[in-house]
């Protein structure tokens, strides 16, 4: 069971649901994030929102998580550890999948969260954990928007990252395959047992459709259930009238899968 220590509520840019900053606990670490929460009695479908980035870069955004509760979901995002106060050093996708895969536990007992309806989103770096979370937890579906799929393709594509990425995983995918390859899901596809949703923009020059192609091409050959969003016109960030309407539209799509797979023992 994780333990949730504290939660604190904060304003909401919406009368309609409760925001709340929320401390738990994972592997005897204080993790820190939002929890948002339609205001009814009503039993609901959860969400775990996994955000991009790392450190201040791509922070969950309040606003985005109004959004998806407004849509009729308890949702849960951790910060991961290390940011805003919260303990530990940040991994990406390393040993801090934990604080996902310990938020979508706190979704499970939430008393107002339909347990067999929990449904995990990963934007950006988000992506990886997502497919985490579905490869490791019984998720209802997995949804992966302009997300991160191969950890050696990021490496070779953002000259940009690399040197926080030899830092943080302890050198470069030559030097360090097997810690690369821990934080690439494409090699534990085989283990999905739930639908996958694939948004992606084809001109994304952050997460390159590569990433897309590459998830889509393992979903295939293991034989999985999935759909693929592809935007050509878009980049990593979508307008964001386009983007109202493909959450709308990815919300409704969750919704009709909402029967929790059966996890081989």
């Amino acid at each position: 069971m994780t333990k949730l220590l504290k939660k604190q509520f904060v304003p909401s840019p919406s009368p309609h649901i409760r925001l709340s900053l929320i401390s738990y606990e994972v592997g005897g670490l204080i993790v820190k994030g939002y929890m948002a929460e339609p205001k009814t009695e009503e039993p609901l479908p959860g969400l775990l929102y996994l955000r991009g980035g790392i450190k201040r870069v791509g922070m969950v955004r309040p606003a985005r998580m109004i959004q998806w509760a407004m849509e009729g979901f308890i949702v849960v995002a951790p910060f991961y550890r290390g940011n805003w106060g919260g303990e530990g050093q940040e991994d990406f996708a390393g040993v801090d999948r934990e604080d996902a895969f310990a938020a979508f536990d706190l979704l499970a007992e939430h008393p107002n969260v339909i347990p067999s309806q929990i449904h995990v989103f990963g934007f950006s770096r988000g992506g990886v954990m997502a497919l985490l979370c579905g490869i490791y937890r019984s998720v209802a579906s997995v949804t992966t928007w302009n997300g991160v799929s191969d950890m050696v393709l990021t490496y070779e594509e953002r000259v940009d990252l690399r040197r926080m990425m030899k830092r943080v995983i302890g050198g470069t995918p030559g030097k360090k395959p097997a810690a690369y390859a821990a934080r690439t899901p494409l090699h534990e596809i085989a283990l999905i047992t739930t639908p996958v949703l694939i948004v992606h923009g084809k001109l994304d020059e952050n997460v390159s459709f590569e990433h897309a192609r590459r998830l889509e091409a393992r979903l295939i050959e293991e034989g999985k259930p999935y759909e693929a969003w592809y935007f050509p016109a878009y980049s990593h960030q979508f307008p964001a009238q386009e983007h109202r309407k493909i959450l709308t539209k990815a919300a409704n799509w969750m919704k009709q899968h909402n029967t929790q797979p059966t996890r081989p023992s």
